[in-house]
């Protein structure tokens, strides 16, 4: 970078006054950045670890258009990074410790300090709730995943579980059956929690296998997911079920801690938000996992960071 860029890259930092802050630098982040920036705000992205959020961490992205082939969540998550900073977006690694949204100056204060801004995009994410179980962290993207939409034509023709008792997870093993030989629904009660009419269309699915009243006890393989352990409540009998995935559907958790209080949250604690990407604060928007919608992947994150930039422009949407 040319010492003329390091001024201005300096001089944009010390002023600590932006036209927009945007918290979390996931797809819907960086986005968020790349348009806002196109557009003459003078941005700042703030992330606690890396670019990318979840997207930086899953092995394989193949329903991501533009790509026909499969490319790594990692190569995308930089390439977005690369983008959202060739705009001029400011990006500071730094965990957030508290928002104050309601005054006409939003202010959000770090780890290392605190910045002013006329608007928020709020677009911490979501993380899924995990069951710590032995060989759950282990395999992350060798066989376990948190999305069966994102990476459930990697097991075509295979073998997998599915984890959970609620209408994603049912959900999740409706849409599986239709590419996978075989699938096992896994829950710990001998009831569903999922809707009558979803846990009725499993049943009538021949390769749709519910292995009921029982916890999962641990992942196994060496490199790749081999089989899981679980163990029936009743009996104490455990069984091995040899698949090459298991897919964990318990539930997600957005990361609304800090803001709960001042946004309007849903019963799930997802922001609410109207089509504008809009929170009931003026000035302040969210975008991505983090917003109360029925579908959560990349492209959906994506463009929820275009509106909310774009709304925030003071365009009505």
């Amino acid at each position: 970078m040319c010492k003329r860029a390091v001024c201005k890259a300096f001089l944009r930092r010390w002023n600590k006054m932006y036209d927009l802050i945007i918290a979390g630098s996931g797809p819907a982040g960086l986005t968020a950045a790349i348009y806002a920036c196109r557009s003459g705000l003078k941005t700042l992205l703030i992330e606690r670890a890396f670019a990318g959020g979840q997207m930086a961490i899953s092995h394989m992205i193949d329903n991501y258009p533009g790509f026909e082939n499969e490319v790594t969540g990692a190569a995308l998550a930089n390439s977005m990074k690369l983008q959202a900073q060739k705009s001029g977006a400011d990006m500071v690694t730094e965990e957030i410790k508290s928002f104050e949204l309601t005054g006409e100056t939003k202010k959000v204060a770090t780890s290392k300090n605190t910045y002013e801004a006329k608007s928020v995009i709020l677009a911490m994410g979501a993380e899924p709730k995990r069951l710590c179980i032995p060989g759950e962290e282990e395999m992350i993207g060798a066989g376990v995943s948190y999305c069966a939409t994102c990476d459930g034509a990697f097991f075509k023709d295979g073998e997998v579980a599915v984890i959970g008792g609620g209408n994603t997870a049912v959900e999740d093993a409706l849409y599986l059956a239709k590419f996978c030989k075989k699938i096992y629904l896994v829950h710990r009660r001998d009831q569903f929690r999922a809707s009558p009419s979803l846990v009725e269309a499993a049943q009538k699915l021949d390769n749709i296998e519910f292995v009921l009243n029982s916890i999962p006890l641990s992942v196994n393989g060496e490199y790749t997911v081999q089989s899981l352990s679980v163990k029936h409540n009743d009996t104490g009998e455990e069984r091995q079920i040899f698949v090459t995935g298991v897919f964990f559907a318990v539930g997600q958790i957005p990361k609304t801690k800090l803001v709960a209080g001042q946004v309007e949250l849903d019963e799930g604690g997802y922001i609410k938000s109207d089509e504008g990407c809009k929170t009931n604060l003026p000035n302040v928007f969210c975008a991505g996992d983090i917003r109360s919608k029925p579908l959560r992947q990349i492209v959906t994150a994506v463009a929820d960071g275009a509106v909310a930039a774009t709304a925030a422009l003071g365009f009505e949407i």
